[in-house]
This record gives structure tokens, sequence and C-alpha cells, in this order.
């Protein structure tokens, strides 16, 4: 009866530390998107690590190209834009934790001015580092076959 009390301990604390740690991580990504949203790029830039790389997976010419961008370029572009004009809204499919490496899987819509505008799916990779999760890798697809 002893040993099965501490197991269920342990068990019920890895359950919390491992849904604190999913919490974490959601928070980062959230926080990303509110700061899109608010075209807020010095709050943009402090969710990402020093050495981040976004890129998305550019189909218009019928060809897959992976474009690059920085987290200040990204940043200095969404702080031209009007708050409010960008809108990710984003479900969280997956998450998946080993120690202090996330991966997560947000399929999205992305709204222009209230309107849809694209869709797809983003590939976050995070890490933590000094006891903060912050985003390492972006990589997104962008589709116009939406459906609402």
């Amino acid at each position: 009866m002893k040993h099965f009390l501490l197991s269920v301990s342990i068990l019920i604390t890895l359950s919390a530390s491992a849904q604190s740690s999913t919490d974490s991580v959601k928070s980062v990504i959230t926080g990303f998107f509110t700061a899109l949203k608010n075209s807020d790029g010095v709050a943009l830039k402090a969710y990402f690590t020093d050495s981040a790389i976004l890129q998305t997976i550019d189909t218009k010419s019928g060809t897959p190209r992976v474009k690059t961008d920085t987290p200040a370029g990204f940043a200095a572009m969404v702080s031209r834009m009007p708050q409010g004009v960008a809108d990710e809204r984003i479900t969280f499919d997956v998450v998946k934790i080993d120690g202090d490496l996330a991966s997560v899987w947000t399929p999205y819509q992305f709204y222009l001015r209230d309107k849809l505008n694209h869709c797809g799916a983003n590939s976050f990779q995070l890490v933590r580092t000094g006891g903060l999760w912050k985003i390492q890798y972006i990589i997104d697809t962008r589709r116009k076959d939406c459906q609402q």
C-alpha cells in the first residue's frame, strides 16, 4: 500500500509538471499572436531566442519555395501595421515536450482587416532557456483554399 501511494503521488506530480510546461508553451505562442495583433514588434521580438529562424513555404509560383525571415525583420514589418489589422487565429493541435524542447503544431486562419486572407499550419520549435520558453524556429504553410 505504501508503494502504491508513493507511485500515485509521483504520477500526480509528473502530470501537474507536464501540464504546467504545456500551459507555459501555449502561453508563449498565444502571447506571440497577441503581440502580432497589437502590432507590437518589441513584444514580438521578446518571444524569440537570439538565433531564431522564421520560414514560410511559398507556393505562389506553383513550386514550393522556402522563404526565410529574421525575428527583427518580422517584428519591423509587424510594427508598421496598424493595430488590429493582422489577426491569426490558431488551434493548438499537438504539443510535445521533452525536457527543454517543445514542438507545437497549430492550424490557423489569418484575417487581414477582419477578412479571411489565408490559412495553413504553423510548426513551432521552442527551447527552454533560463527557465523561460522561447521560440527557436517557426515554419508555416499558406494557402487560399480555406473553409470557414
